[in-house]
């Protein structure tokens, strides 16, 4: 019987003594192991931090004490450590459980992440509503390194250090977000990390004075004193006493009993604490250990020899864009690329290793990444953003404010619009029409395949202004070669002519509108179909043609529908009082959208073709 059969509550672990916690540790790596290469999810970031999350439960009291898992995608344990274990079987699936922390699942998950450095913030407002209600708990927040490049990590800081409530911060330090670490920080903790040696220089040079006849006790007391000086020296900058937090570590992340002392101490100081843990992203299976990046997160794969099970047959957009880069930096010597930690997921490594000089990692900073690409274009140079969508809304402000008010030329490369999938609600890519469209100055483009998706960045490079270009995860559409016009601002593409009925697509979702397409004209229904291609500017000269000519138009896009391209159609034909066309709206509701695959999910919310054919169909029997 295996240790953890006996786990089915929080705090259930605590029913292992110190000679169990190691084999309990081995059994919930291969049980990950086992579940994850069938399922896929996160697999690295779990594996390193099994040790921590297990002296975090042996310390605290759940759910009454609080843990904060800083991007949630290392929550793996914690689930399993609070009776979840059944729910591996369906993770990230439709329906099953998430791979990030929700409140709906478990009373233990207290806070729910995706995106990074929001823990430290979420952390000091539980800790001080506890204090304020005069509850004595412990809240924790967990942070790895990789977060803590966040600018709101430093915003939160800085509170703390105010407010000094009582909370302990446990870095978890594998030198690693899902690319390697870069920045001052990341340089501030490499320092730390060979600083560990301070304690012990500390200890040898205070014994060694006190053996010194007469003078060695008071000289002994002087060094003492000045430990601030001596750390300042193996340790420069100590940032985190300078602001006043404690800081202890860095201790070794593998080493439960170790932590748990630690963990121990630390909550009986009751006051801000940084615990600063040393982990290996990875650890207990070779493959994750030696390439984490690929191993960050998973598609099911062969646990003999690490190898995906699905092989790869397409080129995605990501890999379109990525050639096409390189294409453009040979012919564009200003061309420079930002990422924020994201080289490898948005398709910049290529462009990195061949011109190196114009590639810039910002870590993960996605307002700073925009705002020193304004810097950038503001002296002539063409900066590439290139960023997941989900992850570009943190940067709304330095958009609107240090780019388009300027009319700065800058190109936003919008990885992983519309859904993503099995990451769910946090990580889909369905609202930025909405918060970059409305914008002045800026244009978005939504290419329909991977030739225009090349068409547009060339479009981009000689635009004079700020521009997104939007597109999908996965394998990108070869369909529709023969048909491109040549790109003209705020010009869609008529990729067939018919009466009564037109559907208007944007991006991903022309694909899904051929089907829709071809399925009717198999019926003698013969529909317009049309490419948006901008979904800003609007084709205004198309729209009042079409209803000069036609009875209905139809806007399809996986995106929310409010604020989305097919609103804005609404509005246009609603202030130029046009009345006599009926306009129909193929969007997502006002919801966030729970994981699951693309293809269930475009099922689920009425976005595949058989349901879009279904509602075209029915105006044009009208």
């Amino acid at each position: 019987m295996g240790l953890l059969e006996n786990i089915k509550e929080p705090n259930d672990i605590k029913q292992y003594d110190t000679e169990q916690w190691n084999p309990l540790a081995q059994e919930i790596r291969t049980f990950l192991l086992e579940h994850l290469s069938k399922t896929g999810g996160h697999l690295a970031s779990n594996l390193g931090c099994v040790e921590l999350t297990m002296a975090l439960h042996l310390v605290l009291k759940l759910p009454e004490d609080k843990i904060i898992w800083d991007v949630g995608h290392q929550s793996y344990t914690h689930k399993i450590l609070t009776g979840r274990q059944e729910g591996f079987d369906h993770l990230r699936q439709l329906g099953g459980m998430s791979g990030f922390p929700k409140r709906k699942e478990s009373e233990t998950d207290v806070f729910e992440t995706g995106h990074s450095s929001t823990s430290i913030s979420a952390a000091i407002g539980m800790a001080k509503a506890s204090e304020l209600k005069g509850i004595h708990n412990t809240v924790v927040a967990v942070i790895g390194d990789g977060s803590f490049t966040g600018g709101l990590t430093y915003e939160a800081l800085n509170n703390l250090a105010r407010l000094k409530t009582s909370c302990m911060i446990v870095l978890n330090d594998n030198e690693m977000s899902i690319d390697e670490n870069v920045g001052g920080m990341s340089n501030y903790l490499n320092k730390i990390r060979v600083g560990q040696a301070y304690n012990e220089v500390k200890s040898g040079v205070e014994k060694s004075l006190m053996n010194i006849p007469g003078i060695g006790e008071g000289l002994a007391k002087a060094v003492k004193r000045g430990k601030d000086s001596i750390k300042e020296l193996l340790v420069p900058g100590m940032f985190f006493e300078d602001l006043g937090i404690t800081y202890i570590g860095p201790i070794d992340g593998h080493n439960i009993g170790q932590m748990v002392d630690t963990f121990e101490s630390a909550i009986k100081l009751r006051k801000p604490v940084v615990v600063h843990v040393k982990t290996v992203k990875g650890k207990g299976y070779h493959f994750a250990e030696r390439y984490p990046r690929y191993f960050h997160g998973v598609k099911p794969f062969d646990l003999t020899t690490g190898k995906a099970l699905a092989k790869k047959t397409k080129m995605t957009n990501t890999d379109v864009f990525a050639r096409k880069m390189v294409a453009l930096g040979e012919q564009y010597l200003n061309l420079v690329a930002i990422t924020a930690a994201m080289a490898s997921g948005t398709g910049l490594v290529k462009f990195g290793n061949v011109y190196p000089k114009r590639f810039f990692d910002v870590g993960i900073a996605e307002q700073h990444a925009v705002t020193f690409a304004a810097g950038l274009a503001s002296e002539g140079m063409i900066p590439v953003v290139a960023v997941y969508s989900s992850f570009l809304q943190r940067a709304y402000d330095q958009i609107l404010h240090d780019v388009c008010l300027q009319k700065l030329h800058v190109i936003f490369a919008i990885d992983r619009s519309g859904l993503v999938g099995e990451d769910g609600e946090t990580h889909q890519g369905i609202f930025d029409s909405a918060y970059l469209s409305h914008i002045p100055n800026m244009v978005v483009i939504a290419p329909k395949n991977r030739y225009e998706l090349t068409k547009s960045m060339e479009f981009a490079m000689e635009y004079d202004g700020p521009i997104a270009i939007k597109y999908s995860k996965g394998d990108a559409y070869y369909g529709l070669r023969e048909h491109f016009e040549p790109m003209e601002l705020g010009k869609s593409e008529v990729l067939a002519e018919g009466t009564r009925v037109t559907l208007i697509a944007v991006g991903n979702m022309v694909e899904e509108a051929v089907t829709v397409y071809e399925t009717l004209q198999e019926e003698g229904k013969m529909i317009t179909l049309v490419n948006a291609r901008f979904v800003k500017p609007l084709d205004e000269e198309l729209l009042i043609q079409l209803a000069k000519t036609h009875d209905t138009v139809i806007t399809l896009e996986e995106h929310v529908l409010n604020g989305g391209y097919g609103q804005a159609v609404d509005a246009f034909y609603m202030q130029h009082e046009v009345d006599n066309i009926h306009v129909h709206n193929i969007a997502i509701d006002d919801c966030f959208v729970e994981h699951g695959s693309v293809k269930e999910l475009r099922k689920l919310l009425g976005l595949d073709a058989k349901s879009v054919t279904d509602v075209v169909r029915s105006y044009w029997n009208r």
